[in-house]
């Protein structure tokens, strides 16, 4: 399933960016073509996250997001499916999502194109919206179908293909960057190269291994280039 996460922070002065005041009604709209379904043909900005379900994908959004465990009254989530009802554990949070999940698409790893929109408030994050799509996988498990590559290519390219989306592929920076399924699909949609972002997980390289020609674009050059991430080691919580 694709899940969108809306982030807001409150304007805190009559100077506050342009954003603060736009990010709400784009929001708000997101929200109400969400519910109509794919039908929708206004194309509206925001950052597509894309990646194979082994790239490590989860791990980069959370590094990014710096999100805790916790929350706390200047911090909590919103579904758009629970109106009312805000989170302020974000271990809930994650709950409700897999909760969600499970009631669309079942509880064995099946697929479905309806969306998850989450709002996070809090004052330590940019008004932005972020489209976490489906890793992209080759095997059918589960209840997925034979299809399931050739559906999850189709659902992720119904949202990076439009003018107005950011594409942000995660690779795993000890793969094989020319095979990487996130730079294909990405390529496929802009062609030009002009819209998208790579993020390699460093930490996951061997030892005396370096990404500096990947970091360079020497391998593939991106006009937006790459950004190294170096997520938190497990031996940091053994």
């Amino acid at each position: 399933m694709a899940e969108e996460a809306a982030a807001s922070t409150p304007p805190q002065s009559s100077a506050a960016p342009l954003g603060s005041s736009v990010m709400p009604i784009v929001n708000k709209l997101q929200d109400i073509f969400s519910q109509l379904g794919s039908q929708s043909t206004i194309e509206l900005p925001q950052v597509a996250v894309i990646g194979s379900q082994s790239s490590g994908k989860f791990s980069v959004l959370e590094s990014l997001t710096k999100r805790k465990p916790d929350g706390s009254e200047e911090e909590y989530g919103e579904f758009l499916h629970l109106p009312g009802k805000s989170f302020y554990d974000f271990s809930e949070i994650r709950r409700e999502i897999q909760a969600e999940t499970d009631r669309e698409a079942g509880g064995n790893k099946g697929v479905s194109d309806k969306q998850i929109r989450l709002k996070i408030f809090s004052p330590n994050v940019l008004d932005i919206t972020l489209v976490d799509l489906p890793g992209i996988t080759k095997v059918p498990v589960g209840d997925q179908p034979s299809d399931i590559e050739a559906r999850i290519r189709t659902m992720i390219m119904s949202y990076i293909k439009q003018p107005s989306c950011l594409i942000l592929a995660v690779t795993p920076a000890n793969s094989d960057l020319a095979n990487s399924d996130a730079l294909q699909i990405a390529g496929n949609a802009d062609p030009d190269v002009s819209a998208y972002l790579h993020m390699n997980q460093l930490d996951i390289m061997d030892r005396g291994t370096d990404a500096c020609n990947l970091l360079l674009g020497k391998v593939v050059p991106l006009r937006l280039g790459y950004v190294g991430v170096v997520n938190r080691s497990q031996e940091l919580f053994s």
